[in-house]
């Protein structure tokens, strides 16, 4: 086969010389760098629509984000109601979810759903239930290299696997559950860092029943949050991390219709009406990571319009 030397201008379009190399002339080598100049364009195009295209359809990778839940509120009980000025502060300020839905009654189960997939056969509130090596949230974060902690308000000690102590309920910390969950990082409340940027990637924060609003009243359960999470709040909406508030349940009123609420920089504030549930909460942090889909999370697609 001919080879491409280089041109001599003094030759006609092609011919082969005595190397047996194919020589182009000027026109003919223009021609062909325009030909491959469009080429590349063409690519390169390509290339930024499928990178735009995965951008468009994504979720964000938040630093860090904290999941709250709360006790046994309807989405009515909470949102509007004067005894809950700040939850509804952020409400105004972040993404609320006017069709966010419980999985089941009673509590345990909702908050096995959301750290799992599934409530692992759970459908009570008894206790203590050991589940071996099942897949949670926290084993695929590690699996990934990233990290995990739950705080609990008045767990007795770190690791404790007590089932109730005061106003701290076991059947509210479901990652006290699995026998992947180092107990090392199943931490008291009071171990929650003052400097954010300590915090892990993903972290569970679990109020005590007076608290959580389950034995405690609405507004002290929004007292309670305005005074340990509003610096975490202010602090995110600049540093690229995210608050999810929710609540494991109705009680019984609307249907297991409850507030669910997202707050941070990534967040386009505003109300959105698409129905979602623990399962799409838990995939929705799966995607952020790249975590694989857990239980009936898997085959859900993650929670994409609320993003900046």
């Amino acid at each position: 086969m001919p080879r491409i030397c280089d041109h001599d201008s003094r030759v006609p379009a092609l011919r082969v010389n005595f190397m047996g190399c194919a020589i182009l002339s000027s026109s003919a080598l223009l021609r062909m760098k325009i030909t491959l100049v469009r080429a590349v364009l063409v690519l390169s195009a390509c290339f930024v629509c499928t990178v735009m295209t995965a951008r468009a359809k994504g979720v964000p990778k938040p630093d860090h984000v904290i999941v709250v839940m709360e006790e046994n509120h309807s989405y009515s009980e909470i949102i509007g109601n004067a005894d809950a000025p700040y939850i509804n502060s952020l409400a105004q300020s972040g993404a609320l979810f006017t069709n966010a839905y419980a999985i089941e009654h009673p509590s345990q189960p909702n908050y096995l759903d959301l750290f799992s997939g599934s409530n692992q056969g759970v459908t009570d509130d008894s206790c203590p239930h050991i589940f071996r090596k099942v897949g949670n949230e926290e084993s695929e974060l590690l699996a990934a290299g990233l990290s995990f902690k739950g705080y609990s308000e008045e767990l007795p000690s770190r690791g404790s696997e007590v089932c109730a102590q005061g106003e701290y309920a076991r059947k509210h910390v479901p990652w006290t559950n699995f026998t992947n969950d180092p107990g090392k990082f199943s931490l008291p409340f009071s171990s929650f860092p003052g400097s954010y940027s300590k915090l892990p990637t993903v972290s569970w924060v679990i109020p005590d029943l007076l608290d959580d609003m389950h034995d405690g009243t609405i507004l002290e359960g929004d007292k309670w949050l305005e005074s340990n999470l509003s610096g975490y709040v202010s602090w995110a909406q600049s540093h690229n991390s995210l608050l999810i508030i929710t609540w494991d349940e109705d009680d019984g009123s609307e249907n297991n219709q409850i507030p669910t609420i997202f707050v941070g920089e990534p967040v386009k504030s505003g109300q959105y009406g698409e129905k979602i549930d623990h399962y799409t909460l838990l995939r929705t942090i799966e995607a952020m990571y790249g975590l694989k889909p857990l239980g009936h999370s898997a085959g859900l697609k993650p929670i994409r319009d609320v993003w900046r």
